[in-house]
Order: structure tokens, then C-alpha cells, then sequence
């Protein structure tokens, strides 16, 4: 019998990617998109042929309950959000309203029409902010530093709660930054990537950026959507800590993708600590310990960072070249 599955921001970087894996492992996917102007299907114009797009938005309770009935899904993603942190300070309410309260109008919508369906929330690294233990792990307390990491923390626990109070199969893949050439422009690893491609062909000069000695656990998103549907075949509902285990500095992401470039001379073109970039509160050392996954799971991630650099900066030479 063909599964059926249900991506929530169908249109993003990691619900591209799986829904590309749901097809390719034969099932039926329905992706939910915000009615737009002009719709936003850059990420999946190859396989929009093969999707079944519904209309709905996480701000709107019934649209959901439509977007279920109408679906019939075997499993529920819960990927969309408001996803910049840099954003929530500027959109606090909104990211609220999407990234907290949109997780439960989901929950309660599967609760009612399809009980027996199985939940991903996909929650984030950015819930343990200003860090208590190094590397975290799922048993870490958070302590969120953003609107955004705030508002992961409530639908983290919406999902755990609604899991315990109506035994649903409900759980959160706890991501650590995942990027890929997908990436949105204004994420610092694609804005690097991206800004290094337009120095290379002359469009600009420099690339200006924000705190050089952050440290972030880097992977490639294409990897970690493998792990988002191998939880939801499990026989029994658990969260993750999905991460590489390694922690980079940004400066040492901007060095490999100019050497991927061929551009010698980078320290001249790169402005650090630029005002604009700075965050109200910063995320100073994030590092994910995935033991968990791996050991129940079998779960390891299978691009290096190195790869991942290369990957994008390949990807927008070509983008930047035509």
C-alpha cells in the first residue's frame, strides 16, 4: 500500500530535499503552501509535477484540519516556520504565532482527523542558546537567546506533551544548522558562499559579516532529512539530537570557501563585526552530540564539512557564472 505523507514547508530548504526522498521511496506527498502572488517554487520545480500542493498556513487552524482531510497522511512533517533568527527580533509576535503556536494548531488538527498519523516536529539547536553543557545532547536544558529559539522551545514541548497526554506518535528531530545550496540568501553559510561566487566574477567587493568567532555544528541538510523519516519508522516515538558532532568557527568557513574559489587574498576582502549583524544576544558555541541516533538509530551523517563548502560554493559559481 502507498504511504502518504504531509510536509509543512514543502517549499524550504530541508522540505525540497524531503520531499525528494518520499518520492524517490514511493510515497504520495501533499505539500501545504501559503496562498502567495506569485508562488515560490524554485526549490522544487523539478518534482512539482509529482506533489500534491494544498493551500493552507500554519496561522490558520482550519486550513490545516482541511489540509489532513484532504491528505489522509500516514506521516505529518512540521517543517515550516518562521526560520531566521535574525528576523524573530524584528517579528516577534509572528514567530510566535508560526513557530510555537502553528506546532500545536497542527498537533490539535492531526488529534481530531487523523490520530493514528505520525508526527515530525522539527525543532532546533538554537532552544539550548547560551549553553550549559557542551557538546548538547537531548537530555540538555535549554536556554533559548532569541524569539526564534524561544518559540522552538514551546513547540518542543508541545510536541512531547501532546505525545504523553493523547499517545500520539509525536516527535522532534532536535537539527543542528544544516545547510546545503538550497540554503536561503540570507542564512550566513549561503550569504559566504554566495558573496564569495560574486568577488570571483568581479559583481562585488567585499563580503561584510558579523561575529568571525561564533561556532556552529555544520551539516548538509540533504543528510539530515534521512533522519527525519527514519524516526517516524520506529515502533516507539523518541526525540534526537541530529548533529555532526564538530564544531567550526565562521571565519574558518569563509577561509574554505574562498580557497574553494581560488581566491587568495581574502583576509583583505571580508569586514567582520559589521553593527548590522550583530544579534541583541548572541549564540556563542553550539555543538550537538548525535550518540543517541546513532546507537538506536544507526544514524551518521555522511558529507564532511569540507564537502559541504565545496558543494555550495560549486553551486553558486555556477549560479553567479550564468
Amino acid at each position: 500500500m502507498t504511504k502518504r505523507a504531509l510536509i509543512t514547508g514543502i517549499t524550504g530548504q530541508d522540505g525540497s530535499y524531503l520531499a525528494e526522498l518520499l518520492l524517490e521511496k514511493g510515497y504520495e506527498v501533499y505539500g501545504l503552501t501559503r496562498r502567495t502572488s506569485t508562488p515560490n517554487h524554485s526549490r522544487i520545480s523539478h518534482i512539482v509535477d509529482s506533489l500534491h500542493m494544498i493551500s493552507g498556513d500554519l496561522l490558520d487552524q482550519y486550513s490545516l484540519f482541511k489540509a489532513i482531510q484532504e491528505s489522509d497522511p500516514d506521516e505529518i512533517y512540521n517543517l515550516a516556520a518562521q526560520s531566521f533568527v535574525k528576523a524573530s527580533w524584528e517579528q516577534p509576535m509572528f514567530t510566535g504565532e508560526s513557530t510555537a503556536l502553528g506546532v500545536t494548531r497542527m498537533l490539535d488538527a492531526m488529534r481530531m482527523s487523523k490520530p493514528t498519523a505520525k508526527f515530525y516536529q522539527a525543532s532546533s539547536s538554537e532552544m539550548f542558546g547560551k549553553v550549559v553543557e557542551i557538546p548538547q545532547k537531548e537530555s540538555t536544558p535549554f536556554y533559548p537567546r532569541s524569539p526564534y529559539g524561544v518559540a522552538k522551545v514551546y513547540g518542543h514541548w508541545i510536541t512531547v506533551n501532546y505525545r504523553e497526554s493523547y499517545d500520539l506518535f509525536a516527535v522532534s528531530g532536535i537539527l543542528f544548522n544544516h545547510e546545503s545550496p538550497r540554503r536561503g540568501l540570507e542564512f550566513v553559510t549561503r550569504k559566504i558562499s554566495n558573496t564569495v561566487a560574486k568577488i570571483k566574477y568581479g559583481k562585488v567587493d567585499k563580503l561584510y559579516l558579523g561575529n568571525p568567532d561564533a561556532k556552529r555544528d555544520w551539516g548538509y541538510a540533504k543528510d539530515y532529512v534521512e533522519m527525519m523519516h527514519l524516526m517516524l519508522q520506529q515502533d516507539t516515538p523518541d526525540d534526537y539530537v541530529i548533529a555532526t558532532g564538530e564544531t567550526h568557527e565562521v571565519r574558518e568557513f569563509v577561509e574554505k570557501a574562498f580557497a574553494v574559489a581560488g581566491i587568495k587574498d581574502w583576509e583583505s576582502r571580508v569586514v567582520w563585526n559589521d553593527p548590522r549583524f550583530n544579534r541583541p544576544a548572541e549564540v556563542d558555541h553550539l555543538i550537538g552530540d548525535p550518540s543517541k541516533a546513532k546507537a538506536k538509530l544507526g544514524w551518521v551523517p555522511k558529507t564532511s564539512f569540507d564537502e559541504l563548502v565545496r558543494l555550495m560554493v560549486e553551486s553558486d559559481l555556477e549560479l553567479e557564472k550564468n
